[in-house]
């Protein structure tokens, strides 16, 4: 490895800035959010739903009566409520990504300073550290140690030496060392536009919310072309009801089919979702985060920076060779004042030893979390204190890990094994009698004899929260295991003061087996694992994900990355390494693990939410597809028998007020309600187990009123441009619909269960406003109703009773149903494991 490099480039001037910014050769970056607030209206506006309530409502105008139109709100609410909450997402996740966004460092007119990457331009030079992005292609110009890893964008796992001249990609990040590069290629011609594209996109895709939904809608969209057919047929051709009355028929038979509300309640639950995390410092990097995060039943917590704070203290330096205590507090000085990007533990060795030696650098080798270690040859002049060396040298010295660097079983080793029991942290600072860059030999972890000299005792602070996060994930049922690249005894005594595993119980990575399938059972069944490399981190997830298990991996580390990315959910703190950032789908910007649960939180909320909601919505197209069908087939029926013709009994109006208490207003309050349940996939089963016997009975029983308390005959009366039921009709279509929207109430009291103090107002405030609706003659004007008839109200009213029977013993059985299929398949599982 090369030491160092050029000479230093003091980067471009502000007058050669200002002429490519004006070129245009500036690293302009896509919008954060994915979508430019035109393509957010575009995208609300012009929607499949929207265009089927356009053209049912061109058609209610052509008929001249415009009360019947009051659906078409429906297509201005739906876009202003959806546009507003994803514009209001939109800025909050900008915000957010301001905060979070890597700043790379810049020299400029010989000063070097932080800029965002949207300012960065062509030839500018960027200085580098371990634990950084490259966020712009360019060509190396410095190089101390430099090792860049590109498994990101050429899946090669091992990391590569670049020396001066080496061409570094975006998208990459730096392992270990440090050095500087020059932008090449910036904006849309840099690697990273492309990446940034993909994996900052505000999105709703690989959700199974809004897959379950989508699939739900496509059935949809094929019953509406038999139903709509059907309903056209009956109302043209055989209820003789003219021209204007059957096309107002058949938009009242097909407004209900459509779900106009459920994707619109999916997303603004989602855009809300974003916005209470956001005020929580939460940045969601893809929206269905949210979602996958509540369907975790996995956590695997990285140590340092997530369960520990990253500050550390230094405790105590033991010596345990021959070299003098004052040496081992010289060179740890030397090593912290040369160490061109300090981890927390080189920090707390500057603090303790502000003044360095005037030694020089001959030889480095940066820490890399393979190899547990990092070293420094020096030279002095003046030779002082250091024993078996030559005039001018100064030694060779390491620092890194003990149980690495030593024989596990020597005395040196079991004392700094003891020390880390305790949940200390302990580095182990040793010489060597070659140069630290000289290649170790076959088998060997570092390079010639290495010699103890004295013991590094670090304090870790455990977070405050970590605690009371850790209980909170016990009662959910997630299991979290501690995975760190500390000592194996130090990991566990810091989980065993939160109730994860004790010290003696921790797992040593370097026994765990290679195989998955071995490695799945280790993972599964142990707690805390220690001195875990990058790459077994990776495996590890993959082997429980083998499993069936939905995991998340937090972690804030350059060592973290390839597990973050291969994690169902990636979570980095928001002090972490710009490349873990960068690859996880949620960033802690306040560092605090505690905000995980509300993350979870957040996302049962959309999910147990959304569930009920759909269930309202697709309860409503079923019994209005059944409806139609219903009274298309007794029209048919009823003509070859030679029957009164049975037309469709309500008009537009009427399907749009059934809706209003109890859809409507109820979803979009459910939709935001608090909601605990904890996630479970089978989304679109356990919505239509329940929302299609539903749907089946509130079709049935009013199709069973109307028949009963139909006076027959077309029964309308035309005044100019006018269309109205007659007398009977009006007072058979009131009776129909109190049987509706009775059992349509009594629905949405089931999905509302359990209850509370809102529930039960909710639930009141919808029952009150349609019997004011039915009793006020100013409403029943209004909406062309007629509730004087108590023997056709009396059928409804038994009807209703009967269909409201029906529903509970539904409410009743579905769950059984569902909680045998669940048992069956646990058993099934169990069996493969046993078998496996």
């Amino acid at each position: 490895m090369s030491v160092t490099t050029e000479k230093s480039d003091p980067g471009l001037s502000a007058e050669q800035v200002a002429e490519r910014v004006a070129a245009g050769q500036v690293n302009a970056l896509p919008d954060r959010s994915g979508r430019s607030v035109a393509d957010i209206v575009r995208a609300n506006v012009f929607t499949r739903i929207n265009a089927i309530l356009g053209v049912l409502f061109a058609i209610v105008a052509f008929t001249g009566s415009l009360i019947n139109g009051l659906f078409g709100l429906l297509i201005i609410a739906n876009s202003t409520i959806g546009i507003v909450q994803e514009v209001r997402a939109k800025r909050t996740l900008d915000k957010l990504a301001i905060v979070g966004q890597t700043r790379p460092r810049v020299r400029r007119d010989g000063r070097v300073s932080e800029v965002p990457p949207d300012e960065v331009v062509l030839d500018d030079i960027i200085e580098i550290g371990a634990g950084d992005q490259i966020v712009v292609d360019g060509e190396v110009t410095e190089a101390t140690a430099l090792d860049v890893d590109e498994s990101l964008l050429t899946g090669e796992a091992d990391p590569i030496d670049k020396t001066p001249g080496a061409v570094v990609l975006s998208g990459s990040f730096v392992v270990a060392g440090g050095g500087a590069y020059r932008a090449t290629r910036v904006g849309a011609d840099a690697y990273a536009a492309q990446l940034a594209a993909e994996a900052s996109k505000f999105t709703l895709v690989s959700s199974e919310l809004r897959s379950g939904i989508d699939q739900i809608l496509r059935v949809i969209t094929w019953l509406l072309i038999p139903a709509g057919l059907l309903t056209i047929v009956n109302q043209l051709f055989i209820s003789d009801n003219g021209l204007r009355r059957s096309l107002l028929g058949m938009v009242a038979a097909l407004v209900p089919m459509v779900p106009e509300g459920l994707v619109l309640m999916t997303s603004i639950a989602f855009a809300v979702g974003v916005v209470r995390l956001g005020r929580r410092q939460c940045l969601v990097n893809e929206l269905p985060a949210i979602e996958g995060l509540a369907r975790v039943n996995v956590v695997c917590a990285d140590k340092t920076g997530t369960l520990t704070e990253n500050g550390m203290r230094l405790s105590e330096v033991r010596t345990v060779g021959s070299v003098p205590a004052d040496t081992a507090h010289h060179v740890l000085a030397a090593l912290a004042a040369h160490d061109p990007r300090p981890n927390a533990s080189m920090i707390a060795v500057a603090e303790a030893y502000p003044e360095a030696p005037g030694w020089t650098v001959t030889a480095i080798k940066p820490f890399t979390s393979a190899t547990k270690w990092s070293g420094m040859s020096f030279r002095d002049d003046t030779a002082v204190g250091i024993e078996n060396t030559a005039d001018a040298d100064a030694g060779n010295w390491l620092i890194g890990a003990p149980d690495v660097l030593l024989d596990p079983a020597g005395e040196t080793a079991r004392l700094a094994s003891d020390i880390g029991a305790t949940g200390l942290r302990v580095l182990l600072l040793a010489c060597t009698d070659v140069p630290v860059d000289t290649e170790p030999a076959a088998g060997a972890v570092a390079p010639g004899t290495v010699t103890p000299v004295a013991l590094v005792v670090l304090e870790q602070r455990v977070r405050s929260d970590a605690r009371e996060t850790i209980d909170y994930f016990d009662q959910q049922h997630v299991a979290v295991k501690v995975i760190s690249g500390d000592n194996a005894r130090s990991v566990g005594a810091v989980a065993e003061s939160l109730g994860l595993g004790t010290a003696e119980t921790s797992v040593d990575a370097r026994e765990l087996p290679g195989s998955t399938d071995e490695l799945a059972d280790v993972v599964e069944h142990g707690v805390t694992f220690g001195r875990v490399r990058p790459d077994q981190k990776r495996a590890m997830v993959k082997a429980l994900q083998s499993r069936d298990n939905t995991v998340a991996m937090t972690g804030d580390g350059v060592n973290d990355v390839l597990a973050l990315k291969d994690a169902d959910i990636g979570v980095a703190m928001g002090s972490g390494s710009s490349a873990a950032r960068s690859v996880a789908q949620i960033v802690l910007l306040d560092n605090k693990f505690a905000t995980l649960p509300y993350v979870v939180g957040e996302g049962r909320r959309v999910i147990g939410n959304i569930e009920r909601v759909s269930n309202l919505f697709l309860t409503k197209t079923v019994y209005a597809v059944l409806l139609a069908m219903f009274v298309g087939v007794g029209g048919l029926v009823g003509e070859l028998a030679g029957s009164d013709p049975l037309s469709y009994p309500f008009q537009p109006i009427h399907v749009t007020i059934s809706a209003w208490f109890t859809i409507g207003v109820p979803a979009f309050v459910l939709s935001l309600a608090p909601n605990h349940e904890r996630a479970r996939s089978g989304f679109v089963r356990r919505v239509l187990l329940s929302a299609v016997p539903n749907g089946i009975i509130v079709g049935l029983c009013t199709f069973v009123t109307y028949v009963i308390v139909n006076p027959g005959g077309s029964g309308v009366e035309m005044g100019g441009d006018a269309v109205d039921l007659s007398p009977d009709q009006t007072q058979a279509a009131t009776a129909a619909l109190i049987t509706l929207i009775a059992i349509a109430v009594y629905v949405l009291a089931v999905v509302a269960r359990p209850y509370n103090w809102w529930k039960i107002i909710l639930l009141v405030g919808s029952a009150g406003a349609y019997v004011l609706i039915f009793a006020w003659p100013f409403t029943q004007d209004l909406f062309r109703l007629d509730s004087s008839n108590w023997h056709m109200n009396s059928v409804a009213l038994v009807s209703a009773a009967v269909g409201i029977v029906c529903v509970e013993i539904v409410s009743r059985v579905v769950p059984r149903v569902l909680a045998d299929r669940h048992d069956d398949a646990a058993q099934h599982g169990g069996s493969l494991a046993a078998h496996g």
